[in-house]
């Protein structure tokens, strides 16, 4: 896939974007003064957030190619910073086939960074919002082969799309399209674990014209529904570790999980 420039939707500079916002917490320099101001004005500990996050999804990444799975639907995609979710998994395995979608045009434009897949691989970019999962499936499938396992990753996504938007159904409905074998990788700012904190982060979003929906690990628990949590469940992105080879511990406001489609 080659990105025409002549394609790309218009930017609003004007209104930050979550994608932007979070480039700015993890040092980019993709991002705009309307972007910046919000992370500005964040506690120092959301840019931890964002650190801890990233390393939540590379070692989940990898540790499903090490299972064998070689097909990923990232939705939520952000900003290309290296390494970016396919150059993990085809370190692992060669021929790994990756589908990023976001909805920030800005990503669009980056997306050629997303497109240097491995010979033996493949990657793909779908300019598209979560909240209509049936088109990101539908183009998803040219790429992906939905008759065999597809590792779904959601990361910090959903606490964007509030209750009222029916956040558990659409992970819900993108999961019913996966066959047995999948998994889904979800992570989750939490409401419950430094509420205060919690409080804040959504307050200065919010200034910024950003919605949050940030949840309580119970709230969280309930994307898995059905599903197959693997060891260690349900914790913080610091605590997600599935060899004997863990870090000193770090405090986390970010719930994260990886659970298999039965």
């Amino acid at each position: 896939m080659t990105i025409d420039p002549q394609s790309f939707p218009p930017l609003d500079t004007s209104k930050a974007h979550p994608a932007r916002v979070y480039d700015w917490l993890l040092g980019g320099k993709d991002n705009y003064p309307v972007d910046e101001a919000v992370g500005e004005q964040l506690p120092p500990e959301a840019k931890d957030a964002a650190r801890q996050n990233r390393a939540f999804m590379h070692r989940a990444s990898a540790w499903l190619a090490e299972q064998g799975v070689d097909q990923f639907l990232d939705i939520g995609t952000g900003i290309p910073t290296k390494p970016n979710l396919h150059q993990i998994v085809q370190d692992i395995t060669p021929t790994a086939k990756v589908v990023y979608t976001d909805n920030d045009p800005i990503v669009l434009r980056h997306a050629e960074a997303l497109l240097v897949s491995r010979s033996e691989g493949a990657t793909d970019y779908i300019q598209a919002d979560v909240r209509r999962p049936q088109d990101i499936v539908q183009h998803a499938r040219h790429i992906l082969d939905f008759s065999r396992p597809i590792a779904l990753s959601l990361i910090a996504l959903m606490h964007f799309i509030p209750d009222e938007q029916d956040a558990h159904g659409i992970v819900r409905n993108l999961v019913e399209t996966l066959p047995s074998g999948s998994y889904l990788v979800l992570s989750h700012a939490s409401s419950d674990l430094y509420p205060e904190l919690s409080a804040q982060v959504t307050a200065e979003y919010a200034k910024g014209g950003i919605q949050l929906g940030f949840r309580t690990r119970a709230e969280v628990r309930r994307f898995f529904d059905g599903l197959d949590l693997v060891t260690p469940g349900l914790v913080t992105a610091t605590e997600w570790f599935t060899s004997a080879e863990t870090p000193a511990p770090e405090g986390s406001g970010i719930y994260a999980g990886v659970a298999r489609v039965l």
